[in-house]
C-alpha cells in the first residue's frame, strides 16, 4: 500500500500518511477478493479530487495486475518440485534436504527465497532493488533487458547464483547420482531464471507505471497546458515568482531616513537652529540594480515541467534589466538574448528556444554543464549575484562536480535551486540532489503549477 501511495504521489496525486492508513484500515475492511470493492475503498481512502480519479484508475490496473503477473510461477520450493516430479526420492531427497539445512545459514536472502519459492521474500528484495536503480530510466524504451539484470544484481544476483553452484558441489561431494545431480542443477538454474524473469516483469510494470506519468510539455494541475487560460495562469503564477524575487533582490528607498546620516547637510539646514541637529538629513540609497544568473535543465528527465520553467525565465527576463539566462542538457548554452527578442510568452516557453542552443537528444551531465559556467561565465557571477539552478539534479553517473556550486556560492549573494522532483526521491539511482542541496542557500521543489505558486512563499517569506 505504502508503494502504491508512493506510486499515486509520483504521478501527481496528493496523498498523506495518514490517508495511507485509512486506505489500509478500509483495504482490510472489504477484502482483496472482490476486486472492484477493493478498489473502490483505496479510491474512497486516497482521492480527494475529481481529476486524480482518472490517474487513480489507471495505476491501480496497473499496479495491482502488474504485481500479480511479475511473481507468476514463483510458488514452489525446489524440494516440492523434486518430489512431485520423481527426480529424487527416499534417501537422495533426503540428502538434498540435509545438504540445504546445512548451507541454507550462508546462503544470500535472494538464494533462499528462490529455492524456498518464496514470492513475498522475492518481491521485497526486487522493490528494495528498484530503489537503487534510476526510476526515470525505467521508463526508457528497449532498456527492460538492461534494467531487469540491473534489478538482480541489486537484488544480490550474483551472491545467489555463487550460492546455488555451492550447493551443486556439496551434492557432488557427497555422492549424489550424476544423472540425478543434473536434473538437480537443472532445476537450480531454473530457479534462477524465475528470478530473472520476475525482475524483466517488474522492470516492464515500474516502466510502464512512470510511462504513465503525464509527459506534456507543461502541467496545470496534472493536465496538459493547452489552453489561452491556462496558459494565462501559468504566466501569472511565474510574474508573481519573478516580482516576490525582484522585492527580495531590489533594496527599495521606503523612506528619507535610509542610509547614512549626512553630516555637513545637517548642519547647513540647522543653522538658522543655532546649530541643533533638530532636522536631520539622511543620505539617500542608490536602487541596487539586481543580477539574476538562471542555469535551467532541459533534458528529457525534466521534459513535463520545461515549459514552466522557461515560462518563469521569461518572465524574469522581463522584470530584471539585468538577468543572463542559459539552458543545459549536456552542454551549455546562453539564451538571455532568445528570450529577450521574444514577444509572445507561449513562444518563448517552446522548446525551440532551447533547441536552437543546445542537443536535446543528449544525456543528462550536470557536472559537465557546470564546469562549463565555471570556465566560460564564472565572471558574471559578483556579490550582488543571485544564482538560480532550476533541475532535478539527475547526472547519469558522472562526475557531480560539486566544487563548483561551492565557488559560485562563495562569489554569490545566494545561491538557490529549484527541483522539479519530490524530496523523496533525491538520492535514489543517479539523483545527485542531495549533494547539490548542501550547497545552496535555498532548495524549493516545482513539478506543478500549484507548486510554483508555492516557491515564491518558500523562497521569499513575507516579512
Amino acid at each position: 500500500m505504502a508503494e502504491f501511495a508512493g506510486l499515486l504521489r509520483t504521478n501527481g496525486v496528493r496523498v498523506s500518511p495518514a490517508e495511507v492508513a485509512d486506505a489500509v484500515v478500509a483495504g482490510a475492511m472489504v477484502g482483496a477478493e472482490d476486486r472492484s470493492a477493493f478498489k473502490a475503498a483505496l479510491r474512497a481512502t486516497l482521492v480527494k479530487r475529481a481529476r486524480d480519479v482518472p490517474t487513480f484508475d489507471g495505476l491501480f490496473d496497473l499496479y495491482f495486475s502488474g504485481l500479480g503477473r511479475v511473481l507468476d510461477g514463483i510458488e514452489t520450493s525446489l524440494l516440492a518440485e523434486l518430489r512431485e516430479q520423481g527426480i529424487l526420492e527416499g534417501d537422495e531427497l533426503e540428502l538434498l534436504a540435509r545438504t540445504l539445512a546445512e548451507l541454507a545459514g550462508g546462503m544470500s536472502p535472494l538464494a533462499r527465497a528462490a529455492l524456498e519459492g518464496d514470492a513475498g521474500a522475492i518481491a521485497r528484495l526486487l522493490a528494495g532493488a528498484s530503489l537503487q536503480v534510476d526510476p526515470g530510466a525505467l521508463a526508457s524504451p528497449g532498456a527492460t533487458g538492461f534494467h531487469a539484470r540491473r534489478l538482480v544484481a541489486a537484488a544480490g544476483g550474483a551472491a545467489a547464483a555463487g550460492d546455488l553452484a555451492r550447493l551443486e558441489r556439496a551434492l557432488r561431494d557427497r555422492g549424489l547420482d550424476p544423472a540425478r545431480l543434473q536434473r538437480v542443477a537443472e532445476r537450480l538454474a531454473a530457479a534462477l531464471r524465475r528470478v530473472e524473469e520476475a525482475a524483466r516483469r517488474w522492470a516492464e510494470t515500474a516502466g510502464r507505471a512512470r510511462a504513465a506519468r503525464p509527459r506534456a510539455d507543461a502541467l496545470v494541475g496534472g493536465r496538459t497546458l493547452v489552453s489561452r487560460d491556462e496558459l494565462q495562469r501559468a504566466e501569472t503564477a511565474v510574474r508573481r515568482l519573478a516580482e516576490r524575487l525582484r522585492t527580495r533582490l531590489v533594496r527599495r528607498d521606503r523612506s528619507r531616513r535610509r542610509g547614512a546620516l549626512a553630516v555637513r547637510r545637517t548642519l547647513r539646514r540647522n543653522l538658522g537652529l543655532g546649530g541643533v541637529p533638530a532636522r536631520l538629513v539622511f543620505r539617500r540609497r542608490r536602487p541596487e540594480r539586481p543580477d539574476v544568473v538562471v542555469l535551467c535543465d532541459v533534458s528529457e528527465s525534466v521534459r513535463h515541467v520545461t515549459r514552466l520553467m522557461l515560462l518563469f525565465l521569461y518572465a524574469l527576463q522581463t522584470l530584471f534589466t539585468r538577468v543572463r539566462t542559459f539552458v543545459f542538457v549536456s552542454d551549455l548554452a546562453e539564451v538571455t538574448q532568445a528570450l529577450r527578442a521574444e514577444r509572445d510568452p507561449a513562444r518563448a516557453a517552446d522548446l525551440a528556444v532551447a533547441a536552437r542552443a543546445v542537443s536535446l537528444a543528449a544525456n543528462s551531465n550536470y557536472g559537465r554543464a557546470l564546469r562549463a559556467f565555471h570556465r566560460d561565465f564564472l565572471g558574471a557571477v559578483t556579490r550582488r549575484t543571485t544564482v538560480i539552478v532550476v533541475g532535478d539534479g539527475r547526472n547519469n553517473y558522472n562526475a557531480a562536480e560539486g566544487w563548483v556550486l561551492d565557488d559560485v556560492r562563495r562569489k554569490a549573494k545566494r545561491l538557490l535551486w529549484i527541483c522539479p522532483e519530490d524530496r523523496a526521491s533525491w538520492g535514489l539511482g543517479d539523483s545527485e540532489m542531495p549533494l547539490y542541496a548542501a550547497r545552496c542557500d535555498r532548495v524549493a521543489t516545482a513539478a506543478t503549477l500549484e507548486e510554483l505558486e508555492g516557491i515564491a512563499e518558500a523562497l521569499v517569506p513575507r516579512r
